[in-house]
């Protein structure tokens, strides 16, 4: 069980793609490759889209090495890009899969909330310039809680039959000119931490009334939510195992 950190900016998100384009898990096993001579297969907690970042991303992967935990460590990060870190790792029973036996995971999304850009925030917050109340925008994600069918709030993209999840907490708030939008569940559809903060940045401008998020989970369509906000403001925070 390996715990790592990543700027997705430069990368086709986490999972591997048949054209070779660059993704974390061809990079991470290519490390993997270079430190050991194993080739081996990592099998991470989520997928993650293109450009999206991770404070928090586990990762299982089973070696025949019979190097130790620090070493793998040590050495992982000594042949990784530099927009990479692992951060730590532990022996799990052989049956553990990051993925299938994770319990729940924890998003943020950051907005830059200021008509000046910041250089040192570029692909890396989203910025906009419109004032945002976040004290409203924290009551309206509030009616997110629950177990609720989100196929309202999905990319018309995905493949996943079943629609329904669970939303545990949504907090909305602000540090200087920083806005963070932070939602846990028991699971994420394609875009849709995207879809529902684009939803409440509608909220904000006017363009959706106060009550409308119960309205649009009640709806099923896409087509009453929210813009989907950019890739590069959303960040894996946490991610759960029971």
């Amino acid at each position: 069980m390996v715990e790592m950190s990543f700027c997705g900016t430069r990368y086709h998100g986490f999972q591997k793609q048949k054209n070779g384009i660059a993704t974390i898990q061809q990079t991470v096993e290519e490390g993997i490759f270079r430190l050991l001579g194993e080739r081996a297969e990592i099998n991470g907690c989520s997928r993650t889209d293109a450009g999206v970042h991770a404070n928090s991303f586990i990762f299982s992967v089973s070696l025949k090495s019979p190097i130790n935990e620090r070493g793998l460590i040590f050495g992982l990060n000594g042949v990784l890009p530099k927009d990479i870190s692992i951060l730590s790792c532990r022996r799990v029973g052989g049956n553990f899969h990051a993925r299938f036996d994770c319990s729940g995971k924890e998003y943020v999304y950051k907005i830059h909330n200021s008509e000046i850009r910041n250089p040192f925030y570029e692909n890396r917050i989203f910025r906009s310039w419109y004032p945002i109340d976040e004290k409203k925008l924290d009551l309206a994600a509030k009616d997110f809680i629950g177990r609720h069918d989100f196929k309202a709030f999905c990319s018309s993209d995905t493949d996943k039959e079943e629609t329904v999840r669970t939303v545990f907490s949504f907090d909305v708030s602000r540090s200087g000119d920083i806005v963070e939008f932070t939602v846990s569940g028991d699971g994420f559809l394609y875009n849709m931490v995207r879809i529902m903060v684009g939803t409440l940045l509608f909220i904000n401008d006017g363009k959706l009334s106060q009550d409308s998020i119960p309205k649009i989970i009640k709806s099923k369509d896409r087509t009453r939510a929210g813009k989907t906000v950019p890739a590069h403001g959303l960040y894996l925070n946490r991610v759960f195992y029971d």
